[in-house]
């Protein structure tokens, strides 16, 4: 399966749990609450998707109107996909321009399509899973189309338990 198939398949259920707005065949069902992060199971007929999120503690600058803000980890099973990492700032991001994740002096590359972001390779994803593990605080960087540059701070808070609980939920 494409990349680009799976990324939409992820936009799409990550958009049914915003918006709230689940069919009758599909259930999302709260693992739990672990300080600034909380962790979800959406199953669709046979396919189960196991994501935790968070919303930023801290969102610059505060005058630019935008949608809200989220951080997540995703695993989907049946799509042998493991540690997705993707955050949506709450706009359309700038066509190639640099999204990145800071930590302390840690600095991963997203890329981006629309709304959402994703680490570029797997081993970046596994390392910034680890560099969340450690961490206090986590940044977003984006821009906007219109060229605005919003820095997301997130908490850690919580990520580590949330995290595997989502993992052993989807293994």
């Amino acid at each position: 399966m494409s990349i680009r198939i799976i990324k939409k398949n992820l936009i799409i259920a990550l958009f049914y749990f915003i918006f709230g707005t689940l069919n009758a065949e599909e259930s999302l069902k709260s693992i739990g609450k672990f300080k600034d992060w909380e962790s979800f199971v959406l199953s669709q007929e046979e396919n189960k998707i196991c994501f935790t999120q968070s919303i930023p503690i801290l969102r610059a600058p505060k005058k630019l109107k935008r949608d809200p803000s989220r951080l997540f980890v995703s695993f989907r099973p049946t799509e042998n996909i493991k540690n997705e990492i993707s955050v949506t700032n709450g706009y359309e991001f700038k066509l190639k321009a640099p999204v990145t994740a800071k930590s302390g002096k840690k600095t991963y590359d997203l890329f981006s399509k629309g709304r959402f972001a994703w680490v570029v390779d797997n081993d970046d994803e596994k390392k910034l899973i680890i560099t969340m593990k450690k961490a206090s605080r986590l940044m977003i960087v984006g821009n906007t189309e219109k060229d605005d540059q919003t820095t997301d701070h997130y908490s850690m808070m919580g990520f580590t338990k949330a995290y595997n609980a989502t993992k052993k939920s989807c293994s």
